[in-house]
């Protein structure tokens, strides 16, 4: 959430910093609210202040040997009950200002960094670097069709379980699935990663907290009874880990990762990657989450790039690392890097994580704070998959394809799996 102090004071700036997303803002209402909010807040501080005056004066004066019931005490009193009622009135209109208020500001997107590309459209994103050689044979067969002839998962009987873009996987797949999440998890730890498993459902706070809500609503799945939603990414619980909490100084950085079922309606996105493993309503994922010093947070965003590279280098897949411009990065990110693996047999490369940056913005909805000596403000928070796991099948699948129909896979995956490569059954 943007700092309400930013937009009552520059809101050309801000309203500049949001349209470069290609979104045009109007913050002129919101503006007069702020405008309202601080003059109330103004005069009810000095109508409080004069209340306090009034108690003093009134306990002096009885010290002094005024009688309490004498006119000059009744007065005062009368006086200072008057205020009391005033104060009470402001305070109510101050309430429904400030609702106001956060309503609006939780309905904006973090305004891009100024690192961040400009652009209008994902063909405006900057490849930073790439690695591995691509594999570029004629013939290769895309990852649903290996998956199919290995038996490695089944649609028809996950559309009777459930409905169409959910898949249940079998066999081979199965293993392969549980050993990526184990091989990913693993990693990561090793790495000074705290693992956590959290909670699959979570709240409508949650969701606020980390930026899904109010925006995103449509794309996620709600419980009908109750105020539980169906997690889209383990970075939901993970941010609201610390919400409403002053985290001490000297424990940041927090780095989490997490394994989480995810859950997406993918609204709007009909009549794309329909077969096979890439858009699914139902998906497992590791996300790396940090809580950060605003000081620490460009280095820090490096870092959980590099630690989400570091998997599809030994997984020995080949991807390249973009720069998203400003048109394409997410709704909470201030800038964002992508890594898209190659799918030899496709063709094509694939988003396989997102590593962002999100300044402050999580951190207000959420009130995470940090605090060193009397300094208290707020945290910077960051996240990355670690990868998407049916989407590095996928890409695992298409690279080690093989003449005789079986797929080789990677060394550092065979004592995951327990063997090193899939027959066909």
């Amino acid at each position: 959430m943007i700092d309400q102090r930013l937009v009552r004071d520059n809101p050309v700036a801000i309203a500049r910093q949001i349209g470069r997303r290609g979104h045009a803002v109007d913050l002129t209402k919101l503006q007069v609210i702020l405008q309202q909010h601080r003059q109330l807040e103004e005069e009810r501080s000095t109508l409080q202040a004069q209340g306090n005056r009034i108690g003093k004066e009134v306990g002096l004066k009885i010290k002094d040997g005024a009688d309490p019931g004498g006119t000059e005490i009744v007065s005062l009193r009368d006086e200072g009950n008057f205020i009391k009622k005033k104060v009470s009135v402001l305070e109510n209109e101050e309430k429904i200002l400030t609702s106001q208020i956060r309503e609006q500001l939780l309905t904006y997107p973090n305004p891009p960094s100024e690192k961040c590309p400009d652009g209008s459209s994902e063909v405006d994103n900057v490849e930073l670097r790439s690695w591995g050689t691509l594999r570029q044979e004629q013939g290769l067969e895309e990852h649903w069709q290996i998956a199919e002839r290995l038996n490695l998962f089944d649609t028809e009987r996950s559309v009777r379980i459930a409905q169409s873009r959910f898949i249940t996987l079998m066999g081979q797949g199965a293993r392969l699935e549980r050993a990526l999440i184990n091989f990913m998890l693993d990693q990561h730890t090793a790495k000074g990663y705290r693992e956590v498993l959290p909670p699959v459902l979570v709240n409508t706070a949650s969701l606020t907290g980390s930026g899904q809500l109010p925006k995103f609503a449509e794309e996620s799945f709600r419980c009908a009874d109750d105020d539980l939603w169906l997690t889209p990414t383990a970075e939901v619980p993970l941010t609201s880990l610390h919400r409403d909490e002053i985290i001490p100084a000297d424990q940041l950085p927090l780095r989490y990762v997490a394994y989480s079922p995810c859950f997406r309606r993918e609204a709007g996105s009909y009549g794309r990657d329909t077969r096979g493993l890439i858009r699914l309503h139902q998906f497992n994922k590791v996300e790396l989450y940090w809580f950060v010093h605003p000081d620490q947070s460009e280095g820090s965003h490096e870092q959980i790039t590099a630690d989400a590279e570091a998997i599809l280098q030994a997984l020995e897949l080949p991807y390249r690392v973009l720069d998203l411009c400003t048109a394409d990065i997410g709704f909470s990110a201030q800038r964002t890097f992508d890594l898209e693996v190659w799918l030899p047999g496709a063709g094509a490369y694939r988003e396989i994580s997102s590593c962002s940056i999100c300044g402050d913005f999580q951190a207000r909805r959420s009130s995470i704070r940090t605090k060193k000596d009397k300094n208290t403000q707020l945290v910077h928070t960051l996240n990355g998959s670690g990868l998407a796991v049916g989407r590095t099948m996928a890409a695992l699948l298409e690279t080690g394809q093989q003449a005789d129909g079986s797929v080789l896979l990677p060394k550092a995956l065979v004592p995951y799996v327990g063997c090193d490569r899939l027959q066909p059954e």
